[in-house]
């Protein structure tokens, strides 16, 4: 199974997790106010310079980016065919950059990690009554999990019609992998439900 954590013990995987999710959290309100092109270049480049810290290779970082690459390209190209080219820089090094920091927390931060830190956050509206705290972090968990893992049967799928020699095609790929998605997802139910990770009303 994929997963977006990469082992290591470098300063960013010693940090709690609660702290790397607010440095990201101020990173991202610093990006979006900045409208400087090279100081939001600056600022990608420094995520991408994390990477290479974390000795993530190239390969690697375009796997991780490659789902968020065509939509920063659309962005981009749309803010600059309606506003300006400076604009244009501005959105791909803004969403570029924002993109690159998120992939550091996750590649440093393991599920159970962040599991326990938004089950902590839920913990006043659960004695509000409002949510159940577990059953918050369990979800977030696990769509911080599940993510990688929808792209590579995306990606199963396709190589599949290659094989076959079949041009993939939107709906001969969308729908398998909806079947494919919800099964699982019936599976990863069930599995909880029988470890009571889940608590039943």
């Amino acid at each position: 199974m994929r997963s977006l954590h990469v082992e290591g013990d470098s300063l960013l995987h010693r940090l709690p997790a609660w702290v790397k999710l607010l440095g990201l959290a101020v990173i991202s309100l610093c990006l979006f106010t900045l409208h400087m092109p090279l100081v939001l270049g600056v600022a990608a480049a420094i995520g991408l310079v994390g990477h290479a810290l974390l000795r993530i290779s190239m390969a690697e970082i375009w796997r991780r980016m490659r789902s968020y690459a065509l939509i920063v390209l659309v962005v981009a190209l749309f803010t600059a065919a309606f506003g300006s080219l400076a604009e244009g820089f501005e959105a791909l090094f803004r969403l570029s950059g924002l993109a690159l920091f998120a992939s550091l927390v996750t590649a440093t931060t393991t599920t159970g990690e962040f599991i326990a830190v938004f089950t902590r956050a839920a913990m006043p509206l659960e004695r509000l009554g409002l949510v159940r705290a577990a059953d918050v972090g369990l979800s977030i968990g696990l769509v911080i999990r599940f993510v990688p893992e929808i792209v590579g049967r995306y990606e199963a799928i396709r190589d599949a019609h290659h094989a076959r020699g079949l041009k993939p095609r939107p709906l001969s790929i969308i729908v398998p992998l909806i079947i494919n998605t919800l099964r699982h997802a019936d599976e990863i139910a069930s599995a909880i439900d029988a470890r009571g990770i889940r608590r039943q009303n």
